[in-house]
C-alpha cells in the first residue's frame, strides 16, 4: 500500500555528501572549538564576540555548497506526492537551506536556519547574509549587540515541536535519513512513530543507535539510496 502521508527527518549523513561537516566530525571547522563554548547559551553569554566569529565562519562554510541528488530526490518525491493529493513532510535537523535549494518547500528547520539571525531580547528572527556583529542592532526593538545565530543550541528546546509531532502522528510513514539516533528529540520520533502503529523506515550510511527499532532500512551513501527509494514510490503511484 503506497503511504499517502509520509514524515521525513533528515540528518547530517544528508548534507555531508555536499561537503557540511558535522561536530562529531574529527576534522573541520568544530575540532578548533569547545562545543560548551560556541553551541551553547551559557557560551554566548560568556563570550558573545568569540560565538559570532565561529558562526560567521560557518556561515561562509556553507555559502558555496550545493544540494546533492538526496536532496533534489526528496523535493521531486514532495512534489509528486502534493500533485497526486499526497503530503510528504521533510523535517530537518540541519540548519543549512539545501533541501529548500533541492525544490523542497515549508522544510521544518527543527534546529534553526543558519541563514537567519533573532534577536536575543525581543526574539524577532530575520534574513541575514552578512557577517553577525556585536554592533548591528535588531531591526524590531532596536538593541545594539544582541543579535544570536537563529540556531538551537545545546540545552534549548528545538524548534516547532507542536507541528512536528502533528505531522508525524498524522503520517502513514516515517523515514529517517541520514541520523545517528543520538540526538534527542529527533532520536524518538520513531518510538512515537511505532505507538502510533506508523510504519518505519531508516536509510542511512550505517545502522544508527536506534536502528533496531524500524521495520524496515536501506544503507548506503544518501546520494545513492534516496533517488532510487523515491523513484521506486513516485513509480507505484
Amino acid at each position: 500500500m503506497v503511504p499517502a502521508k509520509i514524515f521525513i527527518l533528515t540528518g547530517a549523513g544528508v548534507s555531508a555528501e555536499s561537503g557540511l561537516s558535522t561536530f562529531r566530525d574529527k576534522g573541520g571547522l568544530w575540532a578548533e572549538y569547545r562545543v560548551e563554548d560556541v553551541a551553547s547559551l551559557a557560551g554566548y553569554e560568556r563570550d558573545p564576540a568569540r560565538v559570532l566569529e565561529f558562526y560567521n565562519l560557518r556561515r561562509n562554510s556553507h555559502r558555496d555548497v550545493r544540494p546533492n541528488p538526496a536532496h533534489v530526490a526528496l523535493g521531486q518525491l514532495q512534489r509528486a506526492w502534493a500533485g497526486r493529493g499526497g503530503e510528504v513532510t521533510i523535517c530537518t535537523q540541519n540548519i543549512d537551506h539545501l533541501h529548500e535549494a533541492g525544490g523542497a518547500e515549508n522544510v521544518i528547520h527543527m534546529h534553526g536556519e543558519i541563514g537567519k539571525v533573532r534577536c536575543h531580547d525581543c526574539g524577532d528572527v530575520t534574513a541575514a547574509d552578512g557577517e553577525l556583529s556585536l554592533a548591528l542592532g535588531c531591526g524590531a526593538c532596536g538593541r545594539i549587540g544582541g543579535l544570536r545565530p537563529h540556531v538551537v543550541w545545546f540545552g534549548e528546546t528545538p524548534l516547532e515541536m507542536d507541528t512536528i509531532y502533528e505531522k508525524l502522528a498524522a503520517a502513514d510513514l516515517f523515514v529517517s535519513i541520514g541520523t545517528s539516533g543520538a540526538v534527542y528529540p529527533a532520536a524518538g520520533f520513531v518510538a512515537a512513530a511505532r505507538s502510533g502503529d506508523i510504519e518505519t523506515m531508516e536509510i542511512n550510511l550505517e545502522p544508527s543507535e536506534n536502528a533496531f527499532l524500524f521495520d524496515a532500512a536501506r544503507y548506503g551513501k544518501a546520494s545513492e539510496i534516496v533517488p532510487a527509494w523515491a523513484a521506486e514510490l513516485i513509480g507505484q503511484m
